[in-house]
């Protein structure tokens, strides 16, 4: 992996209760396909972007976005890099190594009911389409 040129700040969004300190690792059930484990950790450099990851995490726990730094090397997110989006404008990001939570960050945008429940239907349609494939 080469690493990206982007020097941050770096956010998670997910629905686990973490503490500065924390380590997020790889080697969990994907949100958009719980049959996928994934190798690699994801992050962005957008708080927001993070904000809907942690409002469409699996899990009944409350979204969360959490500031973060990569410990090892990480590179474009291939899921929406070039493939939905030319370069990377959602600054979306994956690492094979863990992330350091470094705080919980409480200022960021939540959804509108409607707009989640569009997000969620979006994503049950890329379940049902094979072509919806993650890249991991």
């Amino acid at each position: 992996m080469n690493r990206a040129l982007d020097e941050g700040p770096f956010f998670h969004g997910t629905k686990a209760d973490l503490r500065s300190g924390d380590l997020l690792t790889a080697g969990f059930r994907s949100n958009y396909r719980p049959e996928v484990v994934m190798n690699h950790i994801y992050f962005t450099a957008l708080r927001d972007g993070a904000g809907l990851a942690a409002e469409l995490a699996a899990g009944d726990g409350e979204p969360r976005v959490y500031l973060v730094e990569p410990t090892g090397p990480f590179e474009d997110d291939p899921n929406v890099t070039d493939r939905k989006f030319p370069g990377n404008p959602t600054r979306s990001y994956r690492s094979a190594s863990p992330l350091r939570v470094l705080g919980e960050v409480s200022e960021w945008t939540r959804l509108t009911p409607e707009a989640l429940q569009e997000w969620r239907e979006r994503l049950a349609a890329l379940r049902a389409d094979e072509r919806g494939e993650i890249i991991n």
